[in-house]
């Protein structure tokens, strides 16, 4: 017969590896399911500093390993496999993936959510070699060049900011009159003298040969374009949910976000979201890790 696990876990990020500690020290027989390596969307991030316990910050490729290392101390198991598809119709859940079918009495979803992009028909070619959509991964390559960033929430500023140190201009680019990023933003992007705004504005067309050689910029009160110059594209409005191998087998919210409250607990009895993934008011690694203790407390009980 096939092995059926007290938990199964989809996801290996700042939740899933929190889930699989709790999991592990509490006895329970279970799995993680990890289809790249530990630390999800946050081991891309060059500096965390609001992280508690690390007073100089800390990268999160780091932060990702040791929270794998510190579950896996109490005998928390990664399996390295791609989640296709799901059933959680019984009371045996199951999941298929490209290493064979996990079966669970319990699941915790915890897959994140992944950088949306800007839907231009060169975008997906250009990846690499000039379009971009993690600042602290690939600034470094900008020292000195012209960049430009889209967007106008808390990571578009905060890789305009980190941008700002490295490359001779950035131009950061904006669909709306005023950024939709928190205050604590607005004062050092407006005194970082080698930063400029287009507001109201969009990207068209994204200019190459084999690299990014500029943008076409729209505005949209005047319907202007105007060609811009520049050496690499940093995107960053937004993110979307990895929800696509759910196919229905959980409610979702019109973002495609897993509903769920602060209990974790889903639509189907016995399966928890958890972090990115789910709806919730603030996505951060600290209230990801909230959620992987929480959605254990609860499969504790449902399996009780």
């Amino acid at each position: 017969m096939k092995h059926i696990y007290d938990l199964v876990i989809i996801g290996g990020g700042p939740a899933g590896y929190t889930a699989a500690l709790y999991a592990s020290r509490a006895g329970l027989d279970s799995v993680l399911i990890e289809k790249l390596s530990a630390g999800g969307q946050m081991a891309l991030t060059g500096e965390i500093d609001n992280y508690p316990g690390f007073e100089e910050g800390v990268d999160g490729l780091t932060l990702g390993f040791k929270m794998q290392q510190g579950a896996e101390r109490f005998g928390a198991v990664t399996e390295y496999a791609e989640v296709l598809s799901v059933d959680f119709g019984e009371e045996i859940k199951r999941i298929e993936t490209t290493s064979g079918t996990f079966l669970g009495k319990t699941v915790i979803v915890s897959t994140g959510a992944n950088p949306r992009e800007l839907g231009l028909s060169n975008e997906a070619q250009l990846m690499g070699r000039g379009v971009h959509y993690c600042a602290h991964c690939d600034g470094r390559f900008y020292k000195n060049k012209t960049v430009v960033v889209v967007g106008g929430g808390n990571s578009a500023a905060a890789d305009a900011l980190y941008l700002s140190r490295l490359a001779e201009k950035v131009i950061l680019v904006h669909r709306r009159d005023k950024l939709r990023a928190t205050k604590i933003y607005h004062e050092p992007l407006m005194k970082a003298e080698n930063i400029e705004f287009m507001w109201n504005s969009s990207v068209r067309e994204i200019l190459a040969e084999n690299r990014v050689k500029g943008v076409v910029i729209k505005n949209k009160e005047t319907g202007e374009e105007t060609k811009i110059p520049c050496d690499g594209v940093f995107v960053s409005i937004g993110r979307k949910p990895a929800t696509q191998f759910l196919n229905g087998a959980l409610d979702l919210d019109e973002g495609g976000y897993i509903v769920a409250d602060e209990s974790t607990k889903t639509n189907v009895e016995g399966v928890y979201a958890v972090g990115d993934v789910r709806t919730k008011a603030l996505r951060q690694i600290v209230t990801a890790v909230a959620d992987g203790a929480v959605a254990v407390h609860y499969a504790e009980e449902y399996l009780a």
